[in-house]
């Protein structure tokens, strides 16, 4: 009897682009990605953080390479990604928020908040899935969304609106790059202790307010996030597209 086999996690001889790559999630997933035996290209604004993080993962034998580059910058991410050997791989971990209630939220933040997490996003997803379709590859564009993606919160009107922008332009994706052998999908972590959120954790009531709603009764860890990455990235997950996986503690669940 023939049984069937444990599609593999592995990710040798595939190249990734993961962005907001110098520290928490981001970091985390480039991390996962290198240890499965992907070559990583690590992408974030600010040279000296991301070459540090670069040069530590260097020195446990992942390949890795590096580039500082504001993804906002269109024209310059463009450029980069084209220049580039295709990327079979694609973690969008790059992102923004700036927190208000919905009645005092400003101009200038509305837009800086939509030019990364969703003006940002759009564009890296198709660049990358460009040079795929170019070359006539398959691979796996993965956007780390939230779960603010697929409910409200207070506070987070700007957030939440880019998020479940995230996911709608994540299912349009999926159906259009299907045919190319292409795999679009979000993961929806609920809140990650990262430097990113640290505020809010600093806020005792916010902070007892999160807790209380995650049904497995601690705030996530980036370590939560990174064995969701590998099995959307690599060929355990070739089935999976067009969907978000909810790295949530259950907050979504009611």
């Amino acid at each position: 009897m023939s049984l069937p086999r444990t599609p593999s996690f592995r990710l040798e001889g595939r190249r990734a682009l993961v962005t907001g790559a110098s520290s928490g999630i981001g970091l985390a997933c480039a991390s996962a990605l290198a240890d499965a035996g992907a070559e990583v290209m690590m992408v974030a604004r600010g040279a000296d953080r991301l070459e540090e993080a670069a040069a530590a993962l260097r020195s446990g034998g992942a390949k890795v390479g590096s580039r500082a580059l504001d993804i906002a910058d269109i024209p310059a991410l463009r450029a980069f990604v084209a220049a580039e050997k295709p990327f079979d791989i694609l973690v969008n971990a790059a992102g923004m928020a700036r927190h208000s209630a919905a009645l005092e939220t400003t101009e200038a933040d509305f837009d800086a908040v939509a030019a990364i997490n969703i003006k940002a996003a759009y564009f890296v997803a198709q660049a990358v899935a460009q040079g795929l379709i170019a070359a006539g590859k398959p691979g796996s564009l993965i956007q780390i969304s939230s779960q603010m993606g697929h409910v409200g919160g207070v506070d987070r009107a700007v957030y939440c609106a880019t998020k479940h922008a995230v996911e709608g332009m994540t299912k349009a994706m999926a159906m259009e790059w299907g045919p190319h052998g292409i795999r679009v999908n979000t993961i929806c972590p609920t809140f990650i202790l990262t430097p990113l959120t640290q505020p809010t954790f600093d806020d005792p009531a916010r902070r007892a307010w999160i807790e209380e709603k995650i049904k497995l009764g601690r705030v996530g860890r980036v370590e939560d996030v990174m064995g969701a990455v590998l099995y959307l990235a690599s060929d355990a997950g070739a089935m999976v597209t067009g969907t978000a996986l909810k790295v949530d503690g259950g907050w979504t669940a009611g």
